[in-house]
């Protein structure tokens, strides 16, 4: 496989992830935020805008996949890791990596409902617009995309390219 092409480069997307963080700090001025950090995509994406947001803070993880080691969503949301037990009466702000087709995320709604809590906000470092079969309410996007399978910043194909600074592609 030949290397990715840039689609987003690290200076665009620190400038864009620090814009989010303000957006995050004015939103939610005076209250203290649950991030929920969806694994393993979104670490980066989560520790970089965590540390934007000035506001009392704790972090917790989730693993759900629908994609495996595929370039394409199974369909299927597989829990792997589940949600912790205390976010009754808490904002929640869920750090996703990407929304394409709506799938995981609308399942991770209604999962949260379960728990009672305060708020509920997504905060997606990527989002692509013409693939979302699910309707889904994307709170804070980092950017839209095209319907390319991108890796970097935490994305990978079959585990490989999380640590690339840069989003990028493949051409065919």
């Amino acid at each position: 496989m030949k290397d990715p092409k840039v689609l987003l480069s690290e200076e665009v997307i620190s400038q864009r992830v620090d814009e989010l963080g303000q957006k995050i700090t004015q939103d939610y001025q005076g209250e203290e935020i649950v991030i929920l950090c969806i694994l393993k995509g979104a670490f980066i994406f989560a520790s970089d805008l965590i540390r934007s947001i000035d506001l009392p803070l704790s972090v917790e993880f989730m693993t759900l996949s629908s994609y495996g080691d595929q370039t394409e969503s199974s369909g299927e949301v597989k829990v792997v890791s589940d949600l912790p037990f205390y976010l009754t009466n808490k904002n929640i702000l869920i750090v996703e990596d990407i929304v394409d087709t709506g799938l995981t995320i609308n399942t991770l709604m209604q999962k949260l409902q379960d728990h009672h809590p305060k708020s509920v906000k997504l905060a997606s470092f990527l989002v692509k617009p013409e693939k979302i079969f699910h309707p889904v309410q994307i709170d804070y996007t980092g950017f839209e995309i095209e319907d390319k399978f991108v890796v970097g910043y935490g994305l990978d194909y079959a585990q490989k390219y999380r640590n690339l600074s840069f989003v990028g592609y493949f051409e065919s």
